[in-house]
């Protein structure tokens, strides 16, 4: 391969990553994914003399490695969704921001809705349609109920049946990965940690991951530990929150309720790490901001055992009530072929059958020394990915439980911060709840921050829901949709 390689979690130079012809560029990508590659990331920067450069990141689990090139491109290039699906997403967004147009995109638009500052009025779209005197379109948002954020889903369906869902989302303009430009500064931490408000231990730790790479930062070994606890309590904490809300779907309230409360055991065993719910403020750069003493250590431990018990009770009820299984199995169905060929990350692609987890694929902090076995299921439907969420909920507990009675002693914060290295790339990965997290950050000559790309895995696994309701009933959409549970902001940034 012409690309370099990486590890994940360490800066580069960048004028070490080799730029090739586009031609040589396509080929690179094309051929490393379709020998079982992913594409983990591929934006573009602008070049001082006009232009932009693409940059691709290649993740290939079977060389538990990283490789990085890139190319240069004018006003359009050949599009490579053609030859690689996975580029789809992709290459709309720098489409979007680059104002680079990908020739030959089977559906060039624009990832997020335009604002003001373009020509085309905010909020007006071009959507897929089914041709046919039966077919009828269901437009769902993108204001719902309750508290979800902005999305709309367009369904062609053919009776109940459908044909086709097209999701559109994007409506916040958020902006976080323009902010995040020019720093590190007082506010990039907090604007990490919100990157997606559910996922915050995920995205604060691959931000300081790529901080602490570019400031030449080593973490503490305690540090390391109470980063793994917190991002292991967050998995916890949202897949007892999923199975109760599936329970709810499909009317078996035992379990749901028994899981709502449930949830709130594990997220108040993360206040007890740092003071909130939610781990804010817990991870900082060179470690973390807050520590265990004894007293502590001990009630985790207590708590932990509490919430295995309880856990196993309502979560076994679900699996044991055959009412439960007939909704799940064979419902929302995503092939192996669908799911390697879209790329999809996370508990979705696991229960497809793919064994695939940043955490033993591309190990960076604590699981380079402890490893949690990779849970799988060859399924792909409902029922796959709810039980996918069952078995890593008993492995996170199992691990929260060692990681606490071995806890390394010393301090919780290294050394003092540096300046970032200028004209560097950095891509860190995290495992987080719903799948592989992406941050790519590039410095300039003066060592700020000159471009930050952020891909949470909802971007990989929006398309994969579109896939999965193919020839399904419509009726079934909130119960998939449920079993995926992706992110709206995390789409919007």
């Amino acid at each position: 391969m012409n690309f370099l390689r990486l590890t994940n979690g360490a800066a580069v130079e960048i004028g070490k990553i080799p730029v090739l012809p586009f031609d040589a560029f396509a080929a690179e990508v094309t051929s490393a994914v379709a020998a079982g590659g992913r594409l983990a990331a591929l934006f573009g920067c602008p070049l001082p003399e006009g232009g932009v450069e693409l940059y691709a990141v290649l993740a290939i689990e079977a060389e538990n490695a990283l490789f990085a090139g890139r190319a240069a491109v004018g006003a359009g290039y050949p599009s490579l969704t053609p030859a690689c699906p996975q580029a789809h997403l992709f290459e709309r967004e720098i489409f979007e921001s680059c104002r680079v147009r990908p020739e030959g995109h089977p559906w060039l638009k624009p990832v997020r809705f335009p604002d003001a500052t373009t020509a085309t009025p905010c909020g007006v779209t071009e959507f897929f349609r089914v041709e046919g005197e039966e077919i009828h379109e269901v437009s769902v948002g993108p204001v719902h109920a309750g508290i979800i954020e902005p999305g709309h889903f367009r369904f062609q369906c053919h009776g109940e049946t459908v044909h086709h869902l097209e999701i559109s989302l994007g409506y916040q303009h958020r902006g976080v990965e323009r902010a995040l430009v020019g720093g590190p500064g007082p506010r990039s931490l907090h604007y990490a940690e919100t990157l997606a408000g559910d996922t915050t231990i995920g995205h604060v730790t691959a931000y300081c991951g790529a901080i602490e790479s570019l400031g030449r930062l080593r973490v503490p070994a305690r540090a390391q530990a109470l980063r793994g606890i917190a991002l292991e309590l967050e998995r916890l904490a949202n897949h007892i929150g999923d199975l109760g809300a599936l329970a709810g779907d499909v009317g078996f309230l035992p379990t749901q309720s028994y899981c709502g409360r449930i949830r709130g055991d594990a997220l108040n065993m993360t206040a007890v790490l740092c003071g909130n719910r939610f781990g804010r403020g817990l991870v900082c750069p060179g470690g973390c901001a807050y520590d265990l003493g004894a007293e502590e250590v001990a009630d985790l431990l207590r708590r932990n055992v509490q919430l295995r018990r309880d856990a196993t009770a309502a979560i076994e009820l679900l699996f044991n009530a055959p009412s439960v299984l007939a909704r799940f199995e064979e419902t929302g169905k995503v092939s192996l072929e669908t799911c390697l060929s879209l790329g999809l990350v996370g508990l979705v692609a696991r229960a497809c059958g793919v064994s695939r987890d940043v955490r033993r694929d591309f190990p960076h902090g604590i699981f380079r020394f402890a490893q949690l076995p990779v849970c799988t299921w060859d399924s792909g439907d409902v029922f796959g990915r709810a039980y996918v969420r069952w078995l890593e909920i008993q492995k996170s507990l199992t691990f929260v439980e060692e990681q606490l009675q071995a806890l390394p002693g010393g301090a919780v914060c290294g050394e003092a911060f540096a300046a970032p290295a200028p004209e560097r790339l950095v891509v860190t990965l995290v495992e987080g709840w719903r799948g592989a997290i992406c941050h790519a950050a590039l410095t300039g000559a003066d060592g700020r921050i000159a471009c930050y790309k952020v891909y949470d895995p909802s971007f990989h696994n929006w398309f994969g829901l579109a896939c999965a309701l193919r020839n399904q009933e419509i009726s079934d959409f909130p119960l998939c949709n449920k079993s995926f549970n992706l992110s709206y902001c995390g789409q919007d940034l």
